[in-house]
């Protein structure tokens, strides 16, 4: 069954859908018990809901010796629960149905089997009223029945005694805790008829006093009497009051939604312990527990007036099994030591979610914008580009002077290195269909061959020098400024997460930045158009002057023989194998000059484009490997932290 949204807040459907999704989220970064209890709130709720809404579950809750037995007898009107002397008196909780009909799924799933009809009485129609063990009882299994049952009802009603209303195990380990609860709980004090009146007024006044400073300013507090009836009738219209509105269930739905929300919301990190050991195990849960027999009020006891009979405590004895379970005792156990934790952490105040915060402001997304930089600044300095940037300058003059300088001595230019390939960033990395080794001496002194397909070639690693000690701590110091500046502001648990996400990849980021580099700077061994150009126009020249060359020699050997001189052009006085010789000789290195000249300037136009496009490319690295996960965790928290305000919504 759906519940329509009311006006002033959300439907309970979309808390409950909220609360789960907040604990999806929280998990592997927030408590695991934290996360379990949230899962498990959430699935009662829902369960409930689905279960009879008009019916209405008190439970009769108390300390050995409250009369909570005799009390439940009294409201029914029959002899249904044990009373003795003997403690405890109360083994199993029973319930007391008035108008069950509807109400058999219901207590199926609280595993109450024993029911009784109460007689008919209008006013109190839909109750089912249950008596619980002792909460204090020396059996283990009472006191976790108790903690089981405390967890499910829709009303709790404790009953106290004037002599241990003060009782640190009640307010300690479950008032207390169920601050949030108020809506939901009744405090009775009984057996007021053993005392004077005045000392009624002093107890109720006293007792008003530890519930408010338990945070229960506005539980109704009533004085009755189970065995004179004195105050029955006040405590009978208080619970007909609530079953008539029928909110009851709601009420303690909406409240445990919010607790369990809070207590995500104060959420310590996980930890590997919780992270290895079965979902859903606590341990320790009955440690918060006195031990049987030893003094159980912590507080001082409230005065008592002359003569007062005194009630018997519990007698001595320890449990062996002091283990537990219920995820309100868990959350009892752990709420104090996580809440430290995340006070430690530095962080918003506990129960305080705040938005993404710092790296999502002006302010922030100027940092978050710097620290991006000073990370591509880094990488850079460490991928050693400003040496490939030389290299680029100095291997491009170093191929135009091979590729147009004067073919008589542009063959000694081979003879020197190629700055390009000596770095592996000369193109022949980059061969369809063939893998080329090239060896990487990348951060971390590893030497290998490694390639990598990208865009259906094979991409080999550089030969760049490996990053020294200094610039693999300022990539890792940038790193963690991006970690750092993403988390200013965030709980400590998310915080935590943020810049674990910034370190997620780091393992990779150096061998993703060297290819990076080689693909990158391969675009700087392109051969510009008119280094052929200029290649075949050297060759006209000098092939001008061997003809040069050869008709010279053709005619001096003409001579030598002796033989007549054929007619030999000129220009005006100078003949024409000497032009070509001479004038071929003096163009070529005239081209050659021009060219280098040529070169220089455009080495210097591709090392500047190739540090722009380095820059990007390796801005793009960074962004992929460390600012992209560290904004998928942002938006996780921000939907961590939208999701968990839904759920804390009053509906």
């Amino acid at each position: 069954m759906k519940l329509l949204r009311r006006k002033e807040g959300p439907s309970l459907d979309s808390r409950l859908a909220a609360l789960l999704e907040a604990a999806t989220l929280g998990e592997g970064r927030l408590s695991e018990r934290a996360v379990f209890a949230a899962r498990t709130v959430a699935e009662r709720a829902g369960t409930r809901r689905d279960l009879s809404i008009d019916h209405t579950v008190a439970a009769l809750a108390g300390a050995t010796g409250s009369g909570k037995s005799s009390l439940y007898n009294a409201l029914v009107g029959e002899d249904l629960a044990a009373v003795g002397v003997t403690r405890p008196t109360t083994s199993t909780a029973q319930a007391a149905l008035w108008d069950g009909e509807g109400a058999g799924a219901l207590l199926d799933w609280l595993d109450i089997p024993r029911r009784h009809s109460a007689p008919a009485t209008p006013e109190l129609a839909g109750l089912v009223l249950l008596d619980l063990p002792d909460h204090d009882s020396i059996r283990l299994s009472h006191r976790l029945e108790v903690d089981r049952l405390v967890e499910q009802v829709d009303l709790l009603v404790w009953v106290v005694d004037p002599q241990k209303y003060a009782d640190a195990a009640l307010h300690e380990r479950y008032l207390r805790p169920l601050a949030g609860h108020g809506d939901v709980m009744v405090v009775v004090l009984n057996q007021v008829d053993r005392l004077p009146a005045q000392a009624v007024d002093r107890c109720l006044r006293d007792l008003r006093r530890l519930l408010d400073d338990d945070g229960l300013a506005g539980v109704p507090v009533l004085a009755v009497s189970a065995r004179t009836g004195q105050g029955l009738g006040e405590l009978r219209s208080l619970l007909g009051e609530r079953v008539s509105e029928r909110r009851s269930w709601s009420a303690r739905l909406a409240a445990d939604l919010t607790s369990a929300a809070d207590h995500l919301a104060t959420a310590g990190p996980a930890t590997s312990l919780e992270a290895s050991a079965p979902r859903g195990t606590v341990e320790g849960d009955s440690a918060s527990l006195p031990p049987a027999g030893a003094p159980e009020d912590a507080r001082p006891a409230p005065a008592l007036p002359a003569g007062a009979p005194e009630e018997p405590g519990p007698p001595g004895g320890r449990e062996a099994d002091r283990a537990g379970a219920g995820v309100l005792a868990a959350g009892r156990e752990t709420s104090a030591r996580e809440d430290a934790a995340g006070r430690e952490a530095s962080g918003p105040s506990a129960g305080e979610v705040p938005d993404v915060g710092a790296a999502a402001g002006r302010d922030g997304a100027k940092r978050m914008a710097g620290a991006g930089r000073a990370l591509t600044g880094a990488l850079c300095a460490a991928a050693g580009v400003p040496l490939v940037v030389e290299a680029v300058a100095k291997g491009h003059r170093h191929r135009a002077v091979v590729a147009t300088g004067w073919p008589v001595t542009r063959w000694v230019r081979r003879f020197r290195p190629d700055p390009l390939r000596r770095l592996r960033i000369d193109g022949a990395s980059r061969r369809p269909g063939r893998e080329v080794a090239g060896t990487s001496r990348r951060a971390g002194g590893e030497v290998g061959s490694a390639s990598r397909r990208s865009g259906g070639e094979i991409v080999g690693r550089t030969s760049v020098p490996a990053a020294s000690a200094v610039q693999r701590a300022q990539v890792e110091t940038a790193i963690r400024d991006v970690g750092e500046v993403a988390a200013s502001g965030l709980p400590g648990p998310w915080a935590a997460a943020v810049r674990q996400a910034a370190r997620s990849r780091a393992r990779e980021l150096a061998d993703t930045v060297d290819r990076t580099v080689a693909t990158t700077s391969a675009g700087a061994t392109r051969r510009p158009r008119w280094w052929r150009v200029v290649n075949v126009l050297q060759w006209l020249v000098f092939a001008a002057m061997l003809a040069g060359a050869l008709w010279l020699g053709v005619l001096f050997a003409m001579d030598y023989l002796r033989l007549p001189q054929p007619p030999l052009p000129t220009v005006g006085v100078v003949p024409w194998p000497t032009v070509l010789l001479v004038g071929g000789a003096l163009a070529g290195v005239l081209i050659a000059l021009l060219s280098r000249l040529v070169a220089w300037a455009g080495g210097r136009r591709r090392a500047r484009r190739t540090a722009r496009a380095l820059r990007t490319a390796i801005g793009q690295v960074g962004k992929e490997m460390v600012l992209e996960p560290v904004e998928a965790e942002l938006d996780t928290y921000a939907r961590f932290a939208e999701a968990l305000d839904l759920a804390r919504a009053r509906t």
